[in-house]
């Protein structure tokens, strides 16, 4: 089998790479030539350009920004598709683009799943999370390549097309409110009452055996061991979008989600004012899981 890779930043190369080390054949294409340079090495075949591409293969996986780049993408490719090719945004796309980009390329007899992709910086190493919205057929022709992605029981088709960034959607919303309420606690726990106590100790504490122990807990005593002043760091937090698209459904649907709402204005706020202690160790925790840029 083999698969064609469209997007070889971070998130993109770190798939490719996992693809290889299952044994498949991984096509790469990048506009930006460094991006194509450093990941072949690892045994993935660079192409020129998207036509030469999809002589290659029959199953293509963009890892591009979400929006006008992704529906570029597809129209560049898609006078080259055949008919029951298959096409996988695994990027941070919004769900009813991609109902609507299902419909489109359906008419051409081409498949196409959504795959929320959950994992970060560490997913090339350990595994990702992938949830897949479209038909089940397509999904089925591409279990081989979401095994060699994932972790051993981290995927599966969670529903039609559009679910499976509408849950990653609303997987990103809650994990806007955990790593608030993380900040906010270790910040009174620095500020209060006792104000010598040593966070490092106490989230490695925390690791063992308490009800709110996490991977995120895990980051967070990680940058804090090393640092529990933050003064180098500013406090301001950037997003991606998809939490404000989590908070917007939901108000859509009007079903309350206040502490992933304040969780966005804090966010918002704080590129106003510069931010708190706890907005610099939210920043942190980004740039620990998902090398999003510090401000």
């Amino acid at each position: 089998m083999n698969i064609g890779i469209i997007g070889l930043g971070r998130m993109g190369s770190a798939i490719a790479s996992r693809l290889i080390a299952a044994k498949l054949q991984v096509f790469g294409f990048d506009r930006d030539s460094k991006n194509c340079q450093q990941v072949e090495t690892n045994g993935i075949v660079c192409v020129s350009d998207l036509a030469e591409l999809a002589q290659q293969v029959k199953t293509f996986w963009l890892m591009v920004p979400a929006g006008d780049p992704v529906d570029q993408v597809i129209a560049e490719l898609r006078p080259h598709l055949k008919n029951n090719m298959i096409i996988i945004d695994g990027g941070n796309s919004k769900f009813s683009d991609s109902i609507r980009r299902s419909e489109s390329l359906k008419k051409d007899g081409i498949n196409f799943l959504d795959c929320g992709t959950s994992g970060g910086l560490h997913g090339k190493e350990l595994g990702f999370s992938l949830m897949i919205g479209g038909e089940k057929n397509a999904y089925e022709q591409s279990i081989p390549f979401f095994k060699a992605i994932a972790l051993p029981g981290g995927f599966g088709l969670v529903g039609p097309s559009g679910a499976g960034h509408y849950v990653k959607m609303v997987h990103n919303g809650i994990e806007y409110a955990l790593l608030q309420a993380y900040a906010e606690g270790l910040h009174l726990l620095r500020d209060g009452q006792y104000k010598d106590l040593n966070l490092a100790q106490i989230t490695e504490i925390w690791q063992h055996g308490s009800i709110i122990r996490s991977w995120i807990l895990e980051l967070a005593h990680s940058i804090l061991e090393k640092d529990q002043k933050l003064d180098t760091v500013s406090g301001k937090i950037f997003e991606s979008g998809t939490g404000m698209w989590t908070v917007q459904e939901a108000e859509r649907q009007k079903i309350p989600v206040a502490l992933i709402k304040e969780a966005l204005a804090i966010r918002v706020s704080s590129r106003e004012s510069g931010g708190t202690y706890a907005t610099k160790l939210v920043a942190l925790l980004r740039h620990a899981f998902g090398g999003h840029p510090l401000g």
